[in-house]
């Protein structure tokens, strides 16, 4: 049955036939959700629930006043309004697992209907390469050196309990079992109860802990997504990508090398965050190490019982025989627990001793492998015997399996970055040399001072930690925790120690956040030295990563990297490492120091400029793209900005932060992750093999485009960093006042001490205007530059270059995405809480609002928001009656909190449950 409410929500929304199934799931959902929220608190509850979810849906699809809704939710005992918001949160949430399932029939219908592959996927990506003239010895070259490594970053805007997520995976899985209706009444009745079970225990289980997370935790959360599901996806991955490969080329199709990998910021992120350093990076490589093995060694026990060939019926290698029985040696106790009736079963019996050699490494063990390598080693030779002697369908592709899965993660699951930010190297170096003004010194004197002490070799290196002594406070014989040095230090020669034994995968690129010239890197490379940590020929063993993060740094990282390219020391250093330089792109703090549109603009100069500097340097240059889950930090469509990067600029690599919210989206569920994995892999190949043919048109667009960032950049800062009184209206106008005290991550929400904007990190900043539904930080500045651009150059002229230009076609999209999820009517009611301040400055921020709207419709030629994107525009539909409650209740508790002196009590509790909520709903939050 379904309740009058469902009836009105799913009577004004008009899916299409080929969304029916989904419109089934959202109201099967519904009403379990209903009937537990009856079951948990009453009857009456529920009936206040649809109440209020009528009254959204009305305000939205009626034009019902807000003061209807908003009156209905003013004063509410604390208890009754935690409730509630819980209340709509587990429905939207319910439409979040419905519509994710929905991806995941929708693939299926594809591969049913096998008339077109799915857009976007591996085989449809190469379909259109061979169509444009990509032969097979050209896609192997490419294939032979992809690369294509999603990051996880400890950077949460939506921390899921790792409790709730393994409930929701039981949601899904009774949904995917039933996806087709397939199952019988007895089955899906069975199933609703299992969905019962799991959403009544998610409604008793809190949402966010008591405590906020360590660095441990966060590992814990990000390893769920690592071992659980993207463990298992990676195998299937390749089996897609052969097929493709196959289907589209036939028996020219090139072999598919390992090409996929991830990595992970949770442990080594010591930017601004206390918390981490040189155990943190210990602590995490080894819960990586023990996860994997583990994993590893239930794969083999599976081995072990499928495994059950007998030397009576088929043959195996001998070089297997003679190996197991090495094994046997090797591990006495473990041949003896082998049984006397499995003794003719050779593969049972070699992975049972496989396994133990696994154990022995767990346990540091001489016995045990040294690296991955001899692991790899015993399954190609378990899947060459199987080969050999008619097992390829016995066995064969199982083993195989395994053998993908080691070769991405080795030993070490994900590669760990590091990073830290110039000012505490600057630090560190200020102190070994007894330098007060290290930092205030030009670059230029700094860097060649740097060259001086890495020429000077190990003796002149090892000589400043004694020197230092004398410098008083500052120096290594005082308290650790107050001085730079010691920490700085300990985490290089960590790297040092680590990577015996984890191997050379388990570090990823050393990272410096606020780059600002070339000295920067070179004190990396000195800092290594001092601390021992040094490899092959000396060489520092990691890889070099600047981070350009401000519209000014982005705008001058062309002339640091030609200071690098030139710098004899670290051209070394390159040659080193293959001569390839990594770059990141900061997108979250561009955006927040200039707005997006300028950010944009900066990140794409960028990219251009650095490209060809490193084709003239002879370095091969790998872009790696901090992306945060919003637009305003370079959320969005991942296969599209891949598309839409500048020519020669992904060149066979992707690698990017996924963070937040994302993570969740994108990684909860396997079969999605396997979608994502394929669309970024079919992009990286279009935007390599065949990136868009020069256009006659790019050069005037570039002007244009500079011109529009320019303006908007003017207007964002003018409002942002030069308005007085903004600061204060931010803070009265947001739930920032909530953000900062939540127990959802363990790195401090400011960087340093100070107040404004400048020192606030773009997450919180972000995630502030996404809870006060205004999106602020996603369009402020996109209308006045976009005006600007069509009374200069004419609407059609701007109109040509948001319909036929990816790059500003992609931006365009995105801020008309963010200003469909923004609604200014509720936003208003935040506003008015900053008192005086709401009249000086709401009236200009709606402004803007419309003026984006206006533009941004009048160059698509459209009447509404979203016409040409249907389901996102249906989804954003869906979420609202269930979001618009929990907003309103958030300002009414707001103010309540504020008045009462902003206490860490019951009100507090249930503002962050409403924080929660809003996250979860508006999706694209941090």
């Amino acid at each position: 049955m379904n309740t009058p409410a469902d009836n009105e929500t799913l009577r004004d929304i008009d899916l299409p036939p080929t969304d029916a199934l989904l419109r089934e799931d959202v109201k099967r959902l519904g009403v379990l959700v209903g009937e537990i929220l009856a079951e948990q608190v009453s009857p009456a509850f529920l009936a206040d629930v649809e109440a209020l979810r009528v009254a959204a849906i009305r305000r939205r699809e009626a034009g019902a006043p807000i003061e209807t809704l908003s009156d209905r939710l003013h004063g509410l005992p604390l208890d009754r309004a935690e409730l509630l918001v819980r209340a709509f949160a587990a429905y939207f949430q319910a439409v979040n697992l419905a519509e994710r399932v929905h991806r995941i029939r929708r693939r299926r219908d594809y591969q049913r209907q096998g008339a077109a592959p799915q857009p976007g996927g591996l085989e449809a990506s190469l379909r259109q390469l061979k169509a444009e003239g990509v032969d097979a010895a050209t896609l192997s070259a490419l294939v032979a050196r992809m690369r294509v490594e999603p990051v996880f970053t400890a950077h949460p805007t939506e921390a899921v309990r790792r409790a709730l997520l393994e409930k929701e995976s039981e949601v899904v899985r009774c949904l995917v079992e039933d996806i087709d209706r397939g199952l019988t009444p007895q089955e899906r009745r069975a199933d609703v109860e299992r969905m019962r079970l799991a959403l009544t225990a998610s409604w008793q289980t809190d949402e966010t802990p008591p405590e906020k997370p360590s660095v441990a935790d966060e590992f814990e959360h990000v390893a769920f997504y690592l071992s659980d599901v993207l463990y298992r996806v990676l195998p299937v991955f390749h089996e897609v990508f052969e097929d493709a490969l196959h289907t589209v080329y036939g028996d020219d199709a090139p072999p598919l090398p390992p090409l996929l990998g991830f990595g992970s910021w949770v442990g080594g992120d010591m930017d601004g965050n206390p918390n981490v350093g040189a155990a943190t990076i210990e602590a995490t490589l080894s819960g990586q190490r023990a996860l994997v093995l583990a994993n590893y060694r239930r794969d083999l026990a599976r081995l072990g019982e499928l495994l059950s060939q007998s030397v009576g019926r088929v043959g195996v290698a001998p070089a297997l025989v003679l190996r197991s029985d090495e094994y046997a040696r090797r591990f006495p106790k473990s041949a003896e627990k082998l049984k006397a009736r499995h003794a003719d079963m050779p593969y049972r019996r070699f992975a049972a001793l496989v396994s133990a050699r696994l154990a022995a490494t767990a346990q540091d063990k001489r016995e045990g492998y040294d690296d991955a390598t001899g692991f790899l080693d015993d399954l190609r030779l378990m899947e060459a015997s199987l080969a050999a002697h008619r097992g390829e369908h016995a066995g064969g592709f199982a083993v195989r399996r395994l053998r993908r899965r080691a070769e991405a993660f080795g030993f070490h699951l994900a590669t760990l970055d590091l990073r830290q930010e110039s000012s505490q190297h600057d630090a560190a170096l200020a102190e070994l040399l007894g330098d007060g003004g290290w930092a205030e010194h030009a670059w230029e004197d700094r860097a060649a001072r740097l060259r001086e002490l890495i020429g000077s070799g190990h003796s002149g290196l090892k000589a400043l930690l004694p020197s230092a002594a004398v410098g008083g406070p500052s120096g290594p014989n005082a308290p650790e925790g107050s001085a730079t040095w010691p920490r700085v230090l300990a985490v290089f020669r960590t790297v040092a120690e680590s990577l015996p034994r984890y191997g050379p995968r388990a570090f990823g690129p050393y990272i410096i956040s606020m780059s600002r010239s070339a000295a920067d890197a070179l004190a990396v490379l000195a800092l290594a030295r001092i601390a021992g940590c040094t490899g092959e020929g000396d060489a520092v063993p990691l890889d070099v990563a600047p981070l350009f993060e401000t519209v000014d740094d982005l705008q001058a990282a062309a002339d640091t990297l030609r200071s690098l390219f030139a710098d004899p020391v670290y051209r070394e250093h390159l040659r080193m490492r293959g001569d390839r330089q990594i770059v990141m792109l900061g997108y979250s703090d561009s955006a927040k120091d200039g707005g997006l549109v300028a950010s944009r603009w900066a990140l794409q100069q960028t990219q251009v400029q650095l490209t060809a500097l490193a084709a003239e340097a002879g370095v091969r240059i790998a872009f790696f793209h901090g992306r945060g889950g919003s637009l305003s930090r370079g959320g969005g469509k991942t296969e599209r900005a891949v598309i839409a990067a500048p020519r020669g600029s992904v060149d066979g690599n992707l690698r990017l932060t996924e963070q937040g919210e994302v993570i969740h989206r994108k990684y909860g569920i396997r079969a999605i992750a396997l979608r994502n994995l394929e669309q970024m892999t079919g992009a990286v190949l279009r935007a390599s093999l065949r990136p868009r043919a020069p256009e006659p048109r790019e050069a005037a667009w570039r002007a244009m485009a500079a011109e529009i960032a320019a303006a908007a950049r003017a207007h964002y800062r003018g409002l942002v960093y030069e308005t007085p009184g903004f600061v204060e209206y931010f803070r009265a106008a947001t739930p920032i006042d909530v953000i900062e005290r939540l127990r959802i991550g363990s790195r401090p929400s400011k960087r340093g001490q100070a107040g404004g904007v400048s020192s606030l990190r773009a997450i919180p900043w972000v995630f502030a205007w996404s809870q006060n539904r205004c999106g602020l930080t996603a369009w402020l500045g996109v209308g006045t530059g976009l005006a600007h651009a069509v009374k200069v150059h004419g609407r059609e002229a701007v109109a040509e270059m948001a319909r036929d230009w990816p790059f500003f076609a992609t931006l365009v999209d995105d801020v008309e995405m963010v200003l469909a999820k923004s609604d200014l009517g509720i936003f208003e009611r935040y506003s008015r809480l900053a008192g005086d301040a709401h009249d000086a400055f709401f009236p200009g921020i709606a402004a803007e609002f419309a003026r984006t709207r206006d533009t941004i419709l009048a160059l698509k030629g459209a009447d509404e928001l979203l016409a040409n994107d249907f389901r996102l525009r249906q989804s954003i539909r869906l979420r609202n009656p269930y979001v618009d409650p929990i907003s309103l209740l958030q300002v009414d508790l707001l103010a309540r909190w504020r008045e009462a002196g902003r206490p860490e009590d019951a009100l507090f509790h249930a503002l962050v449950t409403t924080v929660n909520g809003i996250a979860a709903g508006v999706q694209n939050t941090g």
